[in-house]
């Protein structure tokens, strides 16, 4: 296969990855004749990560928070999208290898962002269940649902323990939140689907390794997350590390144990890091360290945004800026300057991250907001979060619908979409032809394009 990206007199920059930094980055560098722009992603679209749990707690479709990147990006004649993976970089021919064959570069921008952390454990590996793509949210929906289903049918105390029953571990935001919903479905939606079981019985169980939850945030909010959880009826267990899960026991390092055959792992993210840069470059998690213009350390022309890069700033940030939106979307903004700038023979602008504050959302009316300038909780704080996610939601009609589904959801306590949905695979792998295989092998003697 080849990329079949035309050549150009203008410089072209290829950016790896349409997370909120790529995809900042290629929207700019769009509206500028002087690049010629090459965007590679895994997938066709855009993820609206923050909302991943609606979408496994069954509160929101998936395709409520995908965007196309053609769409996204419109029919520029200067952008080239290619929907491939990349395998590697290669610094000394200025190149990446991908699934499609090599494409060259004078800018790399790596935005590959970040994948579950299960810190080594082999076991969690196996058996914990994921949160950090799409795809990986459906199927928790889909595991989830169909455990419902299989409850009504088992004969034992056990086995209906072990279906309804829930561990998550990490008390960061995607934990906290997804422990709200999981409480609030338990209380006012499940119940009524089945009826035939007692959700009396079902317990929600969440495991901090710290002394708090949602640490980067304040004590306010750290405080109230937890009593609001509390009041949910979830077991919150701080200072508390799972060491070991066979698929039907949860093992904590204090010697207990929960019956359960969920485990939902929100502990922890690693960076994405490529293949073929020196080892010197990788910091800590895996991500790229970088100076403060953004470029991997060693290099001019190769550069790194949003949760693969480790940018340290001053005394505030030390050990690099949080792997959320915000310091994505604002690297993305100044480096569409900054190339802009180096093209034109000017001075590059250091990057300083304005902290917007963060916020997380509880339950029904329920959520914690940490602003520069105030920190509130409760029902306006709610109304907070859902404005803040509806607007940073692209697309029009992606608003409507969450905006839709979530008054709908409000106001009847009732999620609509409830579905079990799992893909039919071919009976047998496709043939693939003789030839296509020689030339898989060969891809690596293939000149860069």
């Amino acid at each position: 296969m080849n990329p079949n990206i035309p050549i150009s007199d203008r410089k072209r920059v290829v950016i790896v990855g349409a997370g909120f930094g790529g995809l900042t980055l290629a929207r700019h560098l769009a509206r500028r004749s002087e690049f010629q722009v090459v965007l590679v992603n895994k997938y066709n679209y855009h993820e609206f990560q923050p909302l991943y749990y609606q979408v496994a707690t069954a509160g929101l479709e998936a395709n409520s928070i995908l965007f196309p990147l053609r769409a996204a990006l419109g029919d520029n004649p200067n952008v080239h999208i290619r929907v491939t993976g990349m395998n590697g970089v290669r610094p000394a021919d200025k190149a990446i290898d991908t699934d499609i064959g090599p494409i060259t570069y004078d800018y790399l921008v790596l935005a590959m962002g970040a994948d579950t952390n299960f810190f080594g454990q082999q076991a969690f590996i196996d058996r914990a269940l994921p949160m950090k793509s799409v795809q990986e949210a459906i199927a928790l929906r889909n595991r989830l649902l169909q455990n419902f289903e299989e409850a009504l049918s088992v004969e034992t105390d056990d086995e209906l323990t072990g279906l309804m029953d829930v561990v998550v571990v990490g008390g960061g935001p995607t934990g906290v939140e997804l422990c709200g919903t999981l409480a609030e479905l338990r209380k006012t939606v499940l119940p009524r689907d089945y009826p035939e079981l007692d959700f009396k019985g079902m317990d929600i169980h969440l495991i901090e390794s710290g002394g708090e939850l949602l640490g980067p945030m304040s004590v306010e909010a750290q405080k109230h997350s937890l009593e609001y959880l509390q009041e949910l009826g979830v077991h919150v267990r701080l200072k508390t590390r799972v060491k070991d899960f066979d698929g039907r026991t949860v093992s904590m390092n204090d010697g207990t144990t929960i019956r359960t055959n969920n485990l939902i792992w929100a502990a922890g993210v690693r960076a994405n890091t490529p293949a073929g840069l020196p080892a010197e470059t990788v910091g800590r998690a895996g991500r790229l360290i970088v100076n403060r213009f953004n470029q991997v350390q060693g290099f001019t022309d190769i550069f790194a945004v949003g949760d693969l890069a480790l940018m340290a700033e001053g005394d505030k940030w030390p050990d690099g800026h949080p792997q959320v939106a915000q310091p994505a979307i604002q690297q993305g903004q100044l480096l569409s300057k900054n190339l802009t700038l180096l093209t034109r023979g000017g001075q590059p602008v250091p990057f300083t991250y304005k902290d917007l504050g963060s916020m997380a959302t509880i339950g029904r009316g329920l959520a914690v907001v940490d602003l520069s300038f105030i920190k509130f909780n409760g029902f306006f704080a709610w109304l907070t979060w859902l404005f803040v996610h509806l607007m940073a939601i692209l697309g029009v009609k992606n608003r409507l619908l969450i905006f839709i589904n979530w008054m709908w959801n409000y106001l009847t306590y009732n999620q609509s979409l409830r579905l079990i949905i799992k893909p039919k695979l071919p009976k047998a792998p496709l043939d693939v032809p003789k030839e296509r295989l020689n030339d898989s092998v060969e891809v690596a003697k293939t000149p860069a394009i």
